[in-house]
This record gives structure tokens, sequence and C-alpha cells, in this order.
């Protein structure tokens, strides 16, 4: 997701964005720790959409 997406939408779909994407890491990390999986820049691209999600949530609770 863009910048501009994440700016479009509500505090609660921010909020279920991240939970969608943190049981994504987590899924991610329970595969890697089995056996290393194919593509693990896939974890470090699901932490920085994590912080990304937070920062614009975070910029939305400031606004309110």
């Amino acid at each position: 997701m863009k910048k501009e997406d994440l700016k479009g939408l509500s505090a609660d779909e921010l909020r279920t964005e991240i939970g969608v994407e943190q049981d994504r890491l987590l899924k991610l990390k329970f595969a890697h720790a089995v056996s290393p999986i194919e593509n693990p820049m896939r974890i470090r691209e699901s932490r920085k959409r994590i912080a990304r999600l937070h920062t614009e949530l975070t910029a939305k609770s400031g606004q309110a």
C-alpha cells in the first residue's frame, strides 16, 4: 500500500489492517523457524508495513 492509500483509511480500518498484518507476520516467522521461507525479505516488508500503519494511526488520533 502506498502512503496515499493509508491516508484514505479510517482509524478503525487501520486497526483492522494492523491486526491482519501482525497475524501474517506471526505466520511468516513460524514458517521461517520451521524451514527457511523462500523470500525472507517478506518478514522485513511486513514489519515495515506494520510500522507505517501505526504511524498513520498515530497521526489520525493526533488530529482528533
